[in-house]
């Protein structure tokens, strides 16, 4: 089933007992049961809901996985993940991350006992050497936020694989439209469910999928021992949003090339992000595991020109957190979505203090850039 029909069809997609073609939303907190001590397939909706499977069966058809599991968030999915692992584990993290996990592996699993190490995930050798005799896993955004490098997810897997540690991938970015990091040797795959997959900025969500039997075995415990899990009606949002992934992607990808092609030209930008650019050195990488490169871009603007006279001056795009929905959206990572990341660690990271991010929408392409042609001519 090519990946078009997957989106609508994969997983469960209707309802057998009505033949309704929208899974129901099962707004019920609890389940009849008619034996006691019978295992029923349905006891209480923490530990599992009808619509909540309904989704995760879908993610686990379009991620080429064999498990799973939504939660409450996108940080929800990370931190139950993380909690697989124990006091004296180390893990090894991407230096470029979202400022979210930066900020919950630093102030919340560091006091756990966790041990991390971060290192340019762009680097194998890097990798390599960071491994100790403690590592069980290895964890890592591609493309990354917000500065959009990619890792080899193959060549990594296998190098954890060698250590006898796991492979942990965020795919938010890519979006199982455009990468199944599963495929290339991952043990892990996370989304935040938010962004694209629900595509409409109306809901908050994450999504873990495996392979791995045991890890999902692991995860189906932590789901419902931490219960930070995804409600109906949100299961429900997000799996309509994912039926129209694909239409959704090819507009974004349209309007990202002619925006890229836009700010490689205009002399305001210093600096351009983005994998699919030919000039960019993660291009050969990109092209190899991704089937297209996604609508996020970032720039930096050239020194002394000010970020915030510039995102306050957009009509069309509009200033705010978050990525993925159909309208587009932008944000200074340094000031919104990396605000908690220490300015120097922030810097050191590459991400400056004149970045933007921009999430493409499916608006026009010609209004798109015509309010970006008047919000340089502002600055």
């Amino acid at each position: 089933m090519h990946i078009d029909t997957k989106l609508i069809h994969g997983g469960i997609s209707g309802d057998k007992e009505t033949g309704a073609v929208s899974v129901p939303v099962y707004r019920t907190s609890t389940f009849k049961q008619t034996k006691l001590g019978g295992n029923p397939r349905w006891e209480y909706s923490r530990t599992g809901n009808p619509t909540r499977y309904a989704l995760e069966t879908q993610m686990a058809d379009l991620e080429n996985g064999t498990a799973g599991f939504a939660f409450s968030s996108g940080t929800a999915a990370i931190n139950t993940i993380l909690s697989m692992y124990s006091q004296g584990d180390h893990i090894i993290v991407g230096q470029d991350l979202y400022g979210g996990t930066i900020r919950l592996i630093n102030q919340v699993m560091k006091r756990f006992g966790l041990e991390f190490t971060a290192v340019d995930m762009q680097d194998p050798d890097a990798v390599e050497n960071a491994f100790r005799d403690n590592t069980k896993a290895i964890y890592f955004e591609t493309p990354t936020n917000p500065l959009l490098t990619v890792a080899d997810i193959k060549k990594l897997s296998e190098i954890a694989k060698k250590h006898g540690a796991k492979t942990i991938v965020d795919n938010t970015f890519a979006t199982p439209y455009n990468q199944n990091p599963l495929d290339l040797g991952a043990d892990v795959v996370i989304h935040s469910a938010t962004k694209y997959l629900g595509g409409h900025s109306d809901v908050v969500a994450g999504i873990a999928v495996t392979n791995d039997d045991k890890i999902a075995e692991q995860l189906a415990f932590l789901q419902n021992s931490i219960g930070s899990t995804l409600g109906p009606d949100d299961s429900w949002l997000v799996q309509r949003g994912i039926k129209t992934l694909g239409a959704r992607m090819r507009v974004h990808q349209d309007n990202t090339n002619a925006i890229l092609d836009f700010l490689k030209n205009e002399p305001k930008v210093a600096k351009v992000y983005y994998p699919g650019d030919p000039e960019n050195p993660n291009y050969e990488v990109a092209k190899k595991q991704m089937r297209n490169f996604g609508p996020m871009i970032s720039f930096e603007l050239q020194p002394g020109l000010s970020p915030k006279t510039f995102v306050e001056s957009l009509q069309i795009i509009t200033l705010a957190e978050s990525l993925g929905g159909v309208e587009s959206l932008i944000e200074v990572p340094a000031v919104m979505t990396h605000g908690s990341v220490p300015r120097e660690e922030r810097l050191k990271d590459g991400i400056a203090d004149g970045l933007i991010r921009l999430s493409v929408g499916i608006e026009d392409k010609e209004d798109l850039l015509d309010d970006l042609k008047q919000a340089f001519g502002k600055i």
